[in-house]
């Protein structure tokens, strides 16, 4: 577990964010240094007056390969560390920030434990790995003032705010539905046996709070996304981004949805992973507007990209490849939308801006906003763990014909059906219950609330649990 092992974050004491003034140089430690973690270490490096003092990651080779290219860009005195466990970089006094590009099942921890250590938090999406989770990194954040802010790129975008500003003022009529898609094409992970990690991968510190009781190559370094203890399938992987800004779009007092489903497979791969690469999700919230989400992963022959937001308004007018489309119209209209309040300086400059300001508001995507997106896209995905197989047809999920959901759901089993090319005598859909959702107490109400109550909140490794909200 490393030096750290009696840090001021395990002994639940209170330390207050470190002001960084406008002219001080901001020290930010990077947890994670595969995949977004370059992205995250270009930002950085990219940033006046901003250092990276540490590099977090228990892969001793990919630490040390990180930081001889770390070296090389760097001007002036080289200072920069390597450590496997993120409590060390922690209880440097002198460290400003944490940057986490960690895999899903760590990104709560090291926020909850980032803030009590009064450091500020860059966290990739999505925040959390589970419901109860996200809650505790949101009151941490609270309880210690330091900012946080979410991977969340498209909130640092001015022109999806302006036009979200446009829609909650009413300018295209009552929003009904936003809609999210991420289908982009992924293939099979095929099967790794178990086996002893490589000795340069300290895997107790990978695991960590999650729960796995045998190592095999398809968790490291990427595809730990399509298994259910350290990742959330392509809903809340590349999907987190499309699901913020479908949820971004409602209006604004609308936390967590009412009732939830979710439905799909994991079809063709026959392979190792668990999550579905293909699924339909929708989410009624209480004040009867709803998001739809679409996953499709399976290629084929004239597959169509999709990783984009679609809005559909009560008068039957839509916003599609943004073009607003008027009520009985197939013509586009252009639109003209007025730039929205965003903190300038894109996801990297923004966050080293509300640092420095000691503001934790000024985050594009701070923790409440990343929580509220990130339980839907949970809720959805309990919804399909807890269904149940039924036939492969446009008849599957149960949608009332003419309805909204048929005709969405219709659409995505058109593709899968003709453009893939799975068949009602050898394919299945497994679908998942309408769960109801108290946004209250996060927690569901009626008939399945036993079990996807469980779902709300993973079981931890030893030494790596998520703390009680009395405890933080």
């Amino acid at each position: 577990m490393g030096a750290a092992a009696g840090s001021l974050i395990l002994g639940n004491t209170r330390a207050a964010p470190k002001v960084v003034g406008a002219n001080n140089r901001l020290r930010i430690a990077v947890a994670g240094a595969n995949g977004r973690g370059k992205s995250h270490i270009g930002g950085w490096m990219e940033q006046d007056n901003v250092e990276i003092a540490y590099i977090i990651d228990p892969d001793a080779k990919v630490r040390d390969r990180t930081l001889a290219n770390i070296e090389k860009k760097t001007d002036g005195p080289f200072r920069c560390k390597g450590v496997a466990d993120v409590r060390e970089a922690l209880d440097d006094p002198e460290l400003d920030a944490i940057s986490i590009a960690t895999p899903n099942h760590w990104h709560s921890l090291m926020t909850i434990w980032g803030a009590q250590a009064g450091k500020h938090v860059y966290v990739e999406k999505p925040m959390s790995h589970d419901v109860h989770e996200g809650r505790i990194a949101v009151e941490a954040q609270r309880k210690y003032g330091v900012v946080v802010q979410h991977g969340t790129q498209r909130r640092s975008d001015a022109k999806i705010a302006g036009l979200h500003e446009a829609i909650k003022a009413g300018k295209f009529g009552r929003l009904k539905i936003s809609y999210g898609y991420c289908c982009k094409p992924r293939g099979s992970i095929g099967f790794e046996f178990p086996k002893p990690p490589a000795a340069d991968l300290d895997w107790n510190l990978w695991r960590g709070p999650a729960v796995i009781h045998q190592y095999h190559d398809n968790y490291v370094h990427y595809d730990w996304h399509w298994f259910w203890g350290t990742g959330n399938g392509d809903m809340n992987n590349q999907g987190t981004h499309q699901l913020d800004v479908a949820r971004w779009a409602l209006d604004d007092d609308q936390t967590h949805p009412v009732r939830v489903m979710g439905m799909g497979n994991r079809f063709q791969w026959k392979d190792q992973g668990e999550t579905p690469n293909t699924m339909f999700a929708a989410a009624e919230y209480p004040n009867g507007q709803w998001v739809y989400f679409n996953v499709r992963n399976v290629n084929y022959d004239g597959y169509e990209h999709q990783v984009e937001n679609e809005y559909y308004f009560e008068d039957g007018g839509r916003i599609v490849r943004g073009k607003y489309y008027p009520k009985g119209s197939d013509k586009g209209e252009d639109l003209s939308i007025e730039p929205g309040k965003v903190t300038p300086g894109g996801n990297w400059g923004s966050f080293i801006a509300a640092c420095r300001e000691g503001k934790p508001e000024m985050a594009n995507g701070t923790a409440i906003e990343a929580h509220n997106g990130c339980v839907l896209g949970h809720l959805m995905n309990n919804s399909y763990r807890l269904g149940q197989e039924e036939a492969f047809n446009s008849k599957a999920g149960g949608f009332a014909e003419g309805s909204d959901l048929h005709e969405h759901f219709g659409r995505l089993h058109s593709i899968m059906s003709d453009g893939v090319g799975l068949s009602e005598k050898e394919d299945r859909y497994i679908v998942g219950p309408w769960l109801t959702f108290d946004p209250k107490s996060e927690s569901h109400t009626g008939e399945c609330a036993a079990d996807a109550n469980r779902l709300l909140k993973d079981v931890n490794s030893q030494g790596f649990e998520i703390p009680d909200l009395s405890k933080i």
